[in-house]
């Protein structure tokens, strides 16, 4: 049996396991999901999919429904993929298409901790008993009670959790979630939709670089938990800039990451930051400190921060094999 995460090209992921040697295919359609398929003899192409991690027995197929330089790229058919271990595969079509929503959760509040005066941990538990699965640096939607309207944020903790956490900027001005948060009391009613997104961590195999701006240490947070609870032996350097000291948050969290190699790079951009470097996280993007032939690079910030890094890295001639982000927009996020 495998677990297998399937990501719709409009973020929505849904999770499934198969039973015996079952396809791909076969295991999505035992559970509902319409997976694109017409021919499920590896002869049309339709359900062609990319899995971004994991192993598994290709199948038989011809070239014209996929290439050899397709394969090699991790592309494969649905309809013959048999999963050897637990995978994430990339669906290419959207969730509606395929028959598929994004689960919705009813949660009551549990922990409402403010880390500065600016930033809060949100964290709720589902009613039901029952519990969410996500891969990590993916995010929900949380409908702002007394509203229609949802806000975005991304899970900070592991996975296959009955008690969700969030890290949050209140915004300065009116903002209709912000608002809420700073009256809320524990045991409130919150409903909360996901997993959504396609920011979220591939294997890591090779020295990887996160780069967070601000709550955007967030799913990096999801992620190191993932990887310490794992032991994955790769290093990692994480840069991470917020605008002011006391927005420099969990820290000491971090550092409870015992069975990574992590490096920690803070920085605050508009004060003076002892005992944290003053200016933006682009200033260790240079060749004394990123000397190897190649990295993985997640991105997580601002828009202005996220462009900012792209154009450093390459001005600096800096290579990676991957490159993967999520920008910030004013209500809540949206992968990029």
């Amino acid at each position: 049996m495998a677990k297998i995460a399937l990501n719709f090209e409009d973020g929505v992921t849904r999770f499934i396991e198969t039973v015996g040697y079952e396809t791909i295919a076969e295991a999505a359609y035992r559970v509902g999901v319409n997976i694109p398929i017409d021919c499920a003899d590896g002869a049309c192409g339709t359900c062609k999919c990319i899995a971004t991690s994991g192993s598994y027995d290709p199948g038989d197929y011809i070239d014209e429904a996929l290439t050899d330089q397709e394969a090699e790229e991790g592309f494969g058919l649905a309809c013959q993929m048999r999963p050897e271990s637990d995978m994430v595969v990339g669906i290419l079509a959207s969730s509606a298409a395929c028959k598929v929503e994004a689960a919705t959760y009813e949660t009551e509040i549990t922990e409402l901790s403010f880390l500065s005066s600016e930033i809060v941990k949100l964290r709720t538990k589902i009613k039901d008993g029952s519990s969410i699965t996500f891969l990590p640096g993916q995010y929900a939607n949380i409908l702002v009670p007394g509203s229609t309207q949802t806000r975005s944020y991304s899970f900070s903790c592991l996975s296959d959790t009955n008690e969700m956490e969030f890290i949050i900027r209140l915004m300065p001005n009116a903002g209709l979630m912000s608002d809420y948060l700073r009256t809320a009391t524990l045991g409130e009613t919150l409903t909360i939709t996901g997993p959504v997104g396609g920011f979220y961590s591939r294997e890591i195999k090779r020295e990887t670089l996160f780069f967070a701006g601000g709550t955007g240490i967030a799913p990096f947070i999801a992620m190191l938990e993932k990887l310490n609870k794992d032991a994955n032996p790769q290093p990692i350097k994480l840069f991470y800039g917020a605008t002011t000291v006391e927005n420099i948050v969990e820290l000491e969290r971090l550092k409870t990451y015992t069975n990574l190699s992590v490096q920690t790079y803070p920085c605050v951009s508009s004060e003076a930051s002892e005992p944290y470097a003053n200016g933006y996280v682009t200033q260790w993007i240079t060749k004394q400190e990123l000397a190897l032939e190649a990295y993985d690079i997640y991105v997580c910030g601002p828009n202005a921060m996220v462009d900012a890094v792209k154009a450093s890295l390459e001005e600096k001639q800096i290579h990676y094999e991957n490159f993967y982000t999520e920008k910030f927009i004013p209500t809540g996020m949206a992968t990029a």
